[in-house]
């Protein structure tokens, strides 16, 4: 893999979700909504979908969620954490659950009808070879539908750090990921050799008592900083207390709330149903 394609440390984001896996439940809110509104978007197309991917499982919502919808008739669901994965297993007996490289599918080309991703894919290092991979693990008439964070996501907390960490004298870490615009998303899919391809956005705002909430929930999902520059060393308390007072001073609402805004940028695709020579 090229060192330009190489953003994020990937074990790093394993251990994040291992260490996640025990109390996601009570952090999963941003995806049990986003599974929601995949599912709502699936349900504007009539059609069946015996053979179901979930990639990036996490503890299994989507999974069990989607398995309840007409015509399913086998569901396949796999994250990069182990501990993600036994979760969801300990859950449900139905599907199929696997830990592994979200950037190495082991599966055939053609095995699925439908591949749902939430919120997983802004953590590939390699976004085009991921979507060309889940687009040959489609059948012929396959549908991908998937959602990841936004590059507006984060957005205050990410002003908060930037201005603490150049106040201080240890200057500024990478924080926050570089994630997919809109347009580039669309491109991206047609790339990779979808039909039909819609990338569209909308954005939640949840509002914390404090910044430390935001913090807090963030590491239970398992959604900290896994950039390969990162600072590798702890950031010092002064700088985030700095950071929350920051925080405050520009973005606290009238009642007294911290808004924290994640942009949602959803992707889907067709696969041809006559595949083109070489695809």
């Amino acid at each position: 893999m090229s060192g330009e394609m190489n953003l994020f440390d990937r074990d790093l984001v394993r251990q994040h979700r291992d260490r996640a896996a025990r109390t996601f439940d009570a952090h999963d809110f941003l995806f049990r909504e986003i599974s929601e509104r995949l599912l709502d978007r699936l349900d504007d197309v009539r059609r069946a979908f015996a053979d179901v991917l979930d990639l990036g499982c996490r503890t299994g919502h989507l999974t069990r969620r989607v398995q309840e919808r007409r015509g399913v008739e086998r569901v396949a669901a796999c994250d990069l954490s182990p501990a993600m994965v036994a979760r969801a297993a300990s859950q449900d007996d139905r599907a199929t659950f696997l830990a592994m490289d979200e950037e190495r599918l082991p599966f055939g080309e053609g095995r699925f009808d439908l591949v749902l991703s939430c919120l997983d894919l802004h953590w590939t290092n390699d976004l085009p070879g991921a979507l060309v991979q889940i687009r040959r693990s489609l059948k012929p008439g396959g549908l991908f539908l998937g959602a990841m964070l936004g590059g507006e996501s984060l957005k205050e907390l990410y002003q908060a750090f930037l201005v603490a960490e150049s106040e201080g004298n240890h200057g500024v870490s990478p924080r926050i990921s570089p994630f997919t615009e809109v347009r580039a998303a669309g491109q991206l899919l047609q790339r990779a050799g979808f039909i039909e391809p819609v990338a569209d956005c909308d954005t939640l705002t949840v509002t914390y008592a404090d910044s430390q909430n935001l913090l807090t929930d963030l590491r239970g999902m398992g959604e900290t900083n896994a950039l390969h520059a990162r600072r590798k060393n702890f950031t010092p308390r002064e700088t985030f207390r700095r950071m929350g007072k920051i925080y405050e001073d520009r973005f606290q609402t009238t009642d007294g709330r911290l808004p924290a805004t994640f942009q949602i940028v959803y992707l889907t695709g067709w696969v041809a149903e006559t595949p083109e020579d070489g695809a």
